[in-house]
């Protein structure tokens, strides 16, 4: 069958490779793939930055954020033949940990766990995979294609719990709501907000096309500017883009007993010059909180499919912005001004 495999930490070494049938012990789920979503991790992988073979192997199947169609289940799984369905990304380490030990394997604390399509565990761009039943979750069939948002949408899933956890240590009646970012992570962390009943804002660079589109007709508010100029002391900040002075700024600007949640990776070798003692005096006074929250469990999962199956589907579809053709795959990384989801389509249904 047709994969999408890399050597990683190697620049240039992708390729559409023809690849053995996936293994039985991967487990009894059979799933033919019918699209991947391509996101930031993909591309540092590609670029050679990230990324682990297989043991003894050494080429990594790509792909992360799936969406397929069930060909073979075993009597008494959660899914049966015809479901769509999304694999989840994240397994739990072997030995295990206390939190991977528990179904928590998104806290995993020895480092040791595997990831499809990342870490030492094929991922989903491939013709067909195989999965066990507890990593595999049911979407709604309406969504049609739009199933393939779930991966990213478990991400801001876990960020919301995150957020409500450490809010309800007090009185927790938050109102107001900032996400910088509108990429998908962004967006669908909106989406999550406004779901919530909350006054959502959405900080971005683009002053006009897509995104602020989307924001609005989401019954969100689009800003260019600063935290401070969009709303005044906002209960909940989540953090998309990674931007070290937006990273900063966030920390600066939730209001008292307010929640930062970060969810971007912010790169290294850059200086943010900061009043140490002013931002830790106002956390502290203010009983402020920062969180930094990354991947998912099943419940995520899960979270994630509701949100979505109540959404709009016309909104869900402009946020897959192009759908490319697994043999012309490269296209998929050519970025364009309006691009928010690019999704490689493996097969039809």
């Amino acid at each position: 069958m047709k994969a999408l495999t890399v050597v990683p930490l190697q620049k240039g070494s992708a390729e559409l490779s023809d690849v053995d049938d996936p293994p039985e012990s991967d487990g009894p789920i059979l799933v033919q793939t019918l699209g991947v979503g391509i996101c930031g991790t993909d591309i540092e992988i590609l670029s050679g930055a990230y990324g682990w073979a297989p043991p003894g192997r050494e080429r990594l199947v790509l792909g992360h954020e799936s969406l397929g169609k069930v060909l073979e289940a075993p009597a008494g799984s959660p899914v049966a033949e015809g479901d769509l369905v999304v694999g989840i990304v994240r397994r739990p380490d072997p030995v295990p940990c206390a939190n991977c030990a528990v179904g928590e394997w998104d806290f995993c604390r020895n480092g040791k766990y595997t990831e499809r399509g990342i870490k030492e565990h094929d991922g989903y761009l491939s013709e067909r995979y195989r999965i066990t039943p507890d990593f595999v979750v049911k979407v709604d069939d309406s969504l049609g294609m739009l199933g393939v948002l779930l991966e990213p949408t478990s991400v801001v899933a876990k960020a919301w719990e995150q957020v409500e956890r450490i809010g309800e240590r007090a009185h927790w009646q938050p109102k107001t709501a900032v996400v910088t970012g509108a990429g998908p992570i962004g967006l669908l962390a909106a989406l999550l907000g406004v779901q919530r009943g909350l006054d959502v804002h959405v900080l971005d660079q683009m002053s006009q096309g897509k995104k602020p589109d989307l924001v609005r007709r989401l019954g969100a508010t689009y800003h260019t500017g600063a935290i401070e100029d969009a709303v005044a002391d906002p209960d909940v900040i989540v953090e998309c883009t990674g931007v070290s002075s937006l990273v900063l700024d966030a920390m600066e600007h939730v209001g008292p007993n307010g929640v930062v949640c970060l969810t971007g990776v912010s790169s290294g070798g850059r200086t943010v010059q900061v009043d140490e003692g002013s931002l830790n005096r106002t956390m502290v006074l203010a009983n402020e909180a920062v969180v930094g929250s990354v991947n998912a469990n099943r419940r995520h999962y899960l979270a994630g499919a509701d949100a979505l199956a109540k959404a709009d589907r016309d909104w869900l579809s402009e946020l897959v912005s192009r759908r490319v053709p697994i043999d012309r795959w490269q296209q998929a990384l050519d970025r364009q001004p309006d691009d928010v989801k690019v999704v490689v389509e493996v097969s039809e249904a």
